[in-house]
């Protein structure tokens, strides 16, 4: 047993001496217990010894484990050899234990196991260390975190030069930031592998096109740091994405929903005077919300029946369509050119948009606005059942086709490349506007 000192006071004023009794040889006397004193009561003299050593040197440290003292506490402190460098970590404040020693040997083993792996991330379990700072600066062992953010930055300054849309920068940040995405912040860049993003990807439980919005951002950013040297590979580029999309995305659960023409004839009749010519317009092209909020009066050629869709206004920005099939000049019925010779009367004298929000007299500058200042009153007005704006555009493609319009020509007035889209998504059939054609009489022979 170790040996541990008190500090003997003898009953005579100003006689004190040290000494060190063995543990063995306090069983020899009486003694008792009082506080952190210990009173020891010899037959021939009056004294007690006071304890000047604290429990903990009384406790082995394990290998690789010590027991820091300072002014006011002990830390347990591990021991460890990391790429070369001997480091020492103090773990947080705690009771000096065996059990706690214990403990701290086990981490340093756990420690040691990752550092062999090639798994150990300083920041994981020191985040406060200095030296977890110096051992980040390695490329490999770059946090996603750090990486995500500096992405947003760049972001930033693309919006400001001009060169990337506001919509765009936003829904890029919304993906970076969600709730998703937190999987990956305390990751390092080095560490990611291909079979670490399938599972991911695979797990997500969304529809393809909500996983690609997701990672088209995230995606930018191995891409970046494959150009910096930050990797040696893209992980993204060892995923077939694609099959792995259409192997684990769910379907969507959006309905394409059409207006039957009586619902049609509903809408505009429940419409106020400055209204319908919004609604019936919209009804009889197609257009997009956002084409719908740009068009001016300089893209209508009401001679030739067309007007010219060559703008899309998303969050208030307006820019040129995504693709060269989205300029396009769009054929107008006999309907929505009555529509546009009455909207002239109400906004053809401000010289530029053609459509105006009726309850500030000013161009509509969002999707939303459009949504719950003109369609939701609408449709509860007229007690024609709920859906949302972009069947509007549903509704065209769908009555197009079921009254027998070319498909190919109807891509074109919806700005597609090709009838695929038509055909997969915007088209479905209206049975109460299909009008059956007469069969031929055939006239009896003699």
């Amino acid at each position: 047993m170790n040996n541990i000192e008190y500090t003997l006071a003898v009953a005579t004023p100003g006689t004190s001496q040290k000494l060190s009794l063995a543990g063995a040889g306090v069983a020899v006397v009486t003694a008792a217990a009082i506080g952190s004193d210990i009173v020891v009561i010899t037959p021939t003299v009056d004294c007690f010894f006071r304890k000047s050593a604290t429990a903990s040197a009384a406790l082995t440290a394990p290998r690789g484990v010590s027991i820091r003292k300072f002014k006011t506490e002990e830390r347990i402190q591990i021991a460890f050899s990391f790429r070369g460098v001997e480091c020492r970590e103090l773990l947080p404040p705690c009771s000096i234990t065996k059990s706690a020693l214990a403990y701290a040997a086990g981490l340093r083993a756990e420690i040691q196991r990752k550092i062999a792996d090639d798994e150990f991330r300083y920041t994981e379990h020191f985040p406060e260390s200095q030296r977890a700072a110096q051992f980040d600066e390695l490329p490999k062992h770059v946090l996603l975190g750090k990486l995500i953010d500096k992405q947003i930055e760049t972001y930033a300054s693309q919006v400001a030069n001009g060169t990337l849309a506001q919509s765009t920068h936003d829904g890029y940040v919304k993906a970076l930031t969600s709730t998703r995405m937190k999987h990956w912040r305390t990751k390092a860049i080095g560490s990611v592998t291909p079979s670490m993003l399938r599972a991911w990807i695979s797990d997500l439980a969304v529809t393809a096109k909500f996983a690609r919005n997701l990672l088209t951002p995230f995606r930018s950013v191995f891409e970046d740091a494959l150009n910096d040297d930050l990797i040696k590979f893209d992980p993204f580029e060892r995923i077939a994405l694609t099959k792995l999309l259409k192997q684990t995305a769910t379907d969507s659960k959006y309905v394409v929903d059409p207006f039957t023409e009586a619902e049609r004839a509903q809408l505009v009749a429940a419409a106020r005077p400055d209204e319908w010519p919004t609604v019936q317009f919209w009804l009889e092209t197609g257009v997009r919300p956002g084409e719908l909020q740009a068009l001016r009066w300089s893209r209508a050629n009401l001679a030739a029946g067309k007007v010219r869709i060559d703008l899309n206004q998303v969050a208030g920005q307006e820019k040129g369509p995504k693709t060269e099939a989205g300029v396009r000049d769009v054929e107008l019925s006999d309907l929505a050119m009555a529509a546009l010779e009455a909207q002239k009367l109400i906004s053809l004298a401000a010289d530029g948009h053609i459509f105006l929000n009726p309850r500030t007299g000013k161009p509509w500058t969002t999707d939303a606005q459009l949504r719950k200042g003109l369609w939701v009153p609408l449709l509860a007005r007229s007690g024609v059942r709920y859906r949302n704006p972009y069947q509007a555009r549903h509704t065209y493609a769908s009555a197009r086709l079921t009254a027998g319009a070319n498909p190919w020509w109807l891509a074109e007035q919806l700005g597609h490349v090709d009838v695929q889209m038509v055909f997969q998504t915007y088209g479905k059939f209206i049975p109460e506007d299909y009008q059956k054609p007469k069969a031929p009489r055939l006239k009896a022979v003699a």
